[in-house]
């Protein structure tokens, strides 16, 4: 229970931080989102009268406390550019890059895990000099051009899916998920082969300690030691770093998103900076925060399972 209120504490913290930073970063920014609607050619007067009915002369302070009120509420305000509820605009595009980063987190545990054992157990042999080629290079390619690689090879050359050819989770379950699969293949590999590389690293390691050598004494069998022994204390330091990894994956989602067709919240966000649109773009950066946060909570939940001498 102790755990779970100062877990409770410390979210609402960092939500308080976030969506402080959030309004107040856009208010400091060039560019005024009543002359974007009306355009460069209108007058003072008729700016000042717009800013006047979109709220934007009332002290700042005072906008914050009114606008974190109503997004307690659900209220997440009305899109400048679009004039309709932003929880419209965005509803039915958060599922879809939460949905898109589940997939990616998923990916990044099983490439990393399969492939780190692999890789220890065979050690030196020619897959372990394989397997740390191809890590290397997987590492240094970023995310959006594994996305373009893909749609090459698999949408126009194999023609295994229609580039652009979404399916929404409305639609079809099944074909909205089978479209996200190389999306979310595409911003998984690079922190995949980061974590193997740690995870790879660790198990060695793991695997020249007494207990190990016990282990081998005892009549276990290699695999017995590496999967029984040495992975669960090997794993521990590598958690951490996928727990930071959520917001990666998140904020590489948005470009791969518009790699793939995809409409969810990225090609939103992008679009209201652009159009000074700042209610839809603090919603989205606060809902983003929240995903993350939840994500690392249910990683440090794995960590201290996994080590209870861990205090957090």
């Amino acid at each position: 229970m102790k755990y779970i209120i100062k877990k409770i504490i410390g979210l609402i913290i960092t939500l308080l931080i976030v969506s402080i930073l959030a309004f107040f970063a856009f208010e400091v920014i060039p560019g005024d989102p009543a002359r974007t609607i009306l355009g460069t050619e209108a007058t003072e007067s008729k700016v000042q009268a717009l800013r006047e009915e979109m709220g934007l002369n009332r002290p700042l302070t005072e906008r914050y406390v009114q606008w974190g009120k109503d997004f307690l509420t659900g209220d997440m305000g009305i899109s400048y550019f679009y004039q309709i509820p932003v929880r419209e605009m965005i509803g039915d595009k958060l599922p879809i890059t939460v949905a898109m980063t589940v997939l990616a987190f998923c990916f990044t545990l099983l490439l990393s895990v399969s492939v780190s054992i692999l890789s220890v157990r065979y050690e030196n042999h020619f897959f372990d000099r394989m397997f740390l080629i191809l890590n290397q290079v997987t590492m240094s390619i970023p995310p959006f051009f594994i996305g373009i690689i893909f749609t090459v090879i698999f949408g126009l050359v194999f023609r295994w899916f229609t580039p652009g050819g979404y399916v929404s989770y409305t639609e079809s379950m099944s074909g909205f998920l089978s479209y996200l699969i190389l999306p979310s293949l595409a911003i998984a590999l690079p922190r995949a082969a980061m974590t193997t590389k740690m995870l790879r690293n660790s198990l060695i390691a793991e695997m020249h300690q007494d207990y190990v050598r016990t282990a081998y004494s005892r009549g276990n069998s290699p695999w017995r030691v590496l999967l029984c022994h040495a992975f669960r204390n090997g794993i521990v330091p590598v958690v951490t770093f996928l727990g930071m990894a959520v917001a990666d994956m998140i904020a590489n989602s948005i470009v791969v998103e518009h790699v793939f067709g995809i409409p969810g919240i990225g090609r939103t966000l992008i679009g209201s900076i652009s159009k000074r649109d700042y209610p839809v773009v603090e919603a989205i950066i606060v809902l983003i925060a929240v995903v993350t946060l939840v994500m690392n909570t249910l990683v440090d939940l794995l960590y201290h399972r996994l080590d209870k001498r861990i205090e957090v």
